[in-house]
């Protein structure tokens, strides 16, 4: 039960999406620009990287919401989503992928644990200035979602395969449709 009324029975952030539009409205457009928008890495490792932190953070909301986005854009699904959640290092997943989910594993701890060395591995690997960056922006803003959705105490979806269908939304429409979003 959510710590406080938000005056409707939709889970996680779409809850407080629902509840504080004006606040809804920044966050999904961040939320478009890191992981929608023009970037080196696609969708899909961006959604893994997100999917990732969420998992770090144990926000189940956000990491079985990323991790369904990751796995409709990615041709090997689920499995490998699952894998690069628990065990990235072994991830069938590119040595640039594996470096930059190693900058986010650090950030998700501080981001004063971003060290040269990691920033030297993702570079060695081929990551280029902007994929490091934007690495550290989803890992850092994922940290503040998961404090968000969970700081809050929102619920989670009452329905199998809510997670696929918002999938299917998102991917489809992106997130700045996400307030309407009814799973």
């Amino acid at each position: 039960m959510p710590h406080i009324e938000l005056g409707n029975d939709l889970p996680g952030i779409v809850s407080l999406f629902a509840f504080r539009p004006e606040t809804a409205a920044p966050l999904s457009e961040l939320a478009e620009v890191l992981l929608r928008g023009p970037s080196a890495l696609d969708r899909g490792e961006r959604e893994l990287i997100a999917a990732r932190v969420s998992h770090l953070n144990s926000c189940s909301f956000c990491t079985d919401c990323h991790a369904a986005f990751a796995a409709a854009q990615l041709d090997q699904g689920l499995p490998l989503v699952d894998q690069v959640r628990t065990e990235p290092a072994s991830a069938p997943v590119s040595e640039k992928l594996k470096a930059l989910l190693a900058v986010a594993d650090a950030v998700h701890k501080s981001g004063r644990d971003v060290t040269d060395e990691h920033i030297r591995t993702a570079r060695s690997a081929g990551a280029t200035d902007t994929e490091i960056h934007d690495t550290v922006l989803i890992a850092a803003a994922f940290c503040m979602f998961n404090r968000y959705v969970d700081g809050l105490a929102t619920t989670l979806p009452d329905r199998p395969g809510a997670y696929t269908e918002m999938a299917e939304h998102i991917t489809t429409h992106g997130y700045r449709s996400a307030v309407p979003l009814q799973p």
